[in-house]
């Protein structure tokens, strides 16, 4: 989805904060149980969403230390592997003239669909577009800590059980961005934008690209470019 928005930066609470509260309005204007189900419970009785989206990216906006800039060429976009869910995101997001998002408004110029064809299994190559978030127990993790890898394959093997498709196997982490630190609701999100090669079943990779990588991708994190 391209966008405008009507303001010269964002508040760095509203980078990441609003994201939930936008994808869910928009599956909920089209199917109201589904969104509730998917907030309260889950998908098929996993706890886990399989749902992503971005938080406002923008082209060419000017570098300020410490500052969210915004530029005329903003983009969102919103994914989901699970077909139900896809299609309730591209009907809300037809109707939409423009999205609140926290304190700013963005006025849609225009969205395409980009459906990804599935490759041939073999190895796979992601790069991610927002911080990927990871945590043992109550700690969030960086790439570099000890249990990391093992961390991040969890979570794509939970995936993977959720949407009924063969584990991914042999990750590696290829390059990591810096430490990144959001509040979201008031609380932290600690992580960093990765880039990540596996050996994948095709329709894995497929779905992980509409998904994303980590936690709390309902969130606006781990995006995969």
């Amino acid at each position: 989805m391209d966008v405008d928005v009507n303001v010269p930066s964002l508040p760095w609470d509203d980078v990441h904060g609003p994201a939930r509260a936008v994808v869910y309005g928009l599956i909920g204007s089209q199917d109201a149980e589904l969104a509730r189900s998917l907030h309260d419970e889950g998908w098929k009785g996993h706890r886990l969403r399989p749902l992503g989206l971005t938080s406002p990216q923008f082209r060419g906006a000017p570098r300020k230390s410490g500052v969210y800039t915004t530029s005329r060429n903003g983009s969102l976009w919103f994914g989901s592997p699970v077909p139900e869910i896809a299609a309730a995101l591209v009907a809300g997001l037809a109707g939409q003239a423009e999205i609140i998002w926290g304190t700013a408004r963005l006025k849609v110029r225009g969205f395409a669909l980009d459906f990804d064809v599935p490759s041939d299994a073999g190895v796979a190559e992601f790069a991610t577009a927002t911080p990927v978030i990871l945590k043992d127990e109550r700690r969030y993790l960086l790439p570099g800590d000890e249990g990391y890898i093992e961390r991040l394959q969890h979570n794509l093997e939970h995936k993977a059980d959720v949407l009924g498709l063969p584990r991914p196997r042999h990750l590696r982490l290829l390059e990591a961005g810096p430490r990144r630190r959001f509040t979201v609701r008031g609380a932290p999100r600690i992580g960093a934008r990765l880039r990540v090669g596996m050996d994948a079943d095709a329709r894995f990779a497929q779905a992980l690209r509409s998904w994303g990588l980590g936690l709390d991708t309902v969130q606006g994190f781990g995006w995969v470019r």
